[in-house]
């Protein structure tokens, strides 16, 4: 197999974008090289297997998902109650959202991975991992709530997203700004000293 990391990331990201638009059906050698405008045959020596690809694939979204260095660490002010998590909260919605075939390549995996148990396992260890990292980190900041807490929010802004990047109808671009305003005031608790919120 070749090991010329720029031309493999190129070709994760095609096949992100195959994905993305065809489903994992749709996936193959060739139409990853005419996504990523190689020549015929460049995915199949990066590449042992489709399967080899698909998890791949998986990881790569992930790793284009990570948010810079300076979002989780950027807070001057030192807020620690609600705003704050509400704050981080819209920008995981954002960075999500923004990175819209990355999303729904990640759909069709994890379908995939209901019939792959390799693939499974990457996901299982790689998202488990994600939301193991986030709940590291809201309460090492001192965020209010737990664990249970982060797993909640995990899973409502997934949903949301979902419904954003799918069905946009469903709920204007406002309400979904509110929902998670919502969701964070009915899933996070007070933090010390922090007012009730009013309204």
């Amino acid at each position: 197999m070749r090991q010329n990391p720029a031309r493999r990331a190129a070709l994760l990201d095609a096949a992100i974008e195959v994905l993305a638009r065809d489903g994992a059906r749709g996936l193959t050698f060739r139409a990853v090289d005419a996504q990523a405008r190689v020549p015929g045959g460049t995915a199949s020596n990066y590449f042992a297997n489709r399967d080899e690809m698909l998890t791949q694939a998986g990881a790569r979204v992930y790793e284009r998902l990570e948010p810079e260095a300076g979002i989780l660490a950027g807070n001057p002010e030192g807020r620690t109650g609600r705003a704050r998590v509400a704050e981080l909260t819209h920008e995981v919605v954002e960075r999500v959202s923004t990175y819209r075939t990355g999303f729904l390549a990640l759909l069709e995996l994890r379908l995939e991975a209901t019939r792959r148990p390799a693939l499974r396992a990457v996901l299982t260890e790689r998202i488990r991992a994600d939301v193991d990292a986030n709940i590291r980190h809201h309460l090492g900041s001192g965020l209010p709530g737990d664990a249970a807490t982060v797993e909640l929010l995990h899973l409502a802004m997934n949903w949301l997203i979902l419904e954003r990047l799918t069905l946009p109808e469903v709920f204007p671009e406002a309400r979904l700004h509110d929902l998670v305003e919502q969701a964070v005031e009915r899933l996070v608790p007070e933090g010390r000293g922090e007012a009730p919120a009013t309204g």
